[in-house]
């Protein structure tokens, strides 16, 4: 399997079909840390850091990534940690679009 890192992600219209929640669960399994809801419909992970400075570090890098795959998680930041969600909204549910920005953003995280 390619490493997920090294993929782009492609635009994803409301008639792609969701991944499999067998699929889904492969899938997860190299991501490190990162959880699937019990219905498969987003992967989440919280990030702690030391301060806000390192969390709002962390959120702009995100956000370069997301600009980039033109792919964007929903967020909730606070003092020091960053909730990822992401999820596909033209599907209601994970795409393989998911997965790759999750493994850019465990790349990154250090």
């Amino acid at each position: 399997m390619q490493d997920l890192s090294s993929k782009k992600c492609t635009p994803c219209e409301g008639g792609t079909p969701k991944i499999s929640p067998e699929s889904a669960q492969s899938m997860i399994k190299n991501l490190d840390g990162w959880q699937l809801d019990r219905d498969n419909l987003f992967l989440f992970k919280k990030f702690n850091f030391k301060n806000y400075y390192h969390t709002m570090a962390f959120v702009n890098m995100i956000a370069w990534i997301s600009h980039q795959e033109n792919h964007h998680p929903d967020m909730t930041v606070s003092y020091n940690s960053c909730e990822i969600k992401y999820t596909t909204h033209a599907i209601n549910g994970l795409s393989e679009n998911d997965f790759i920005c999750a493994s850019k953003i465990n790349k990154c995280y250090v």
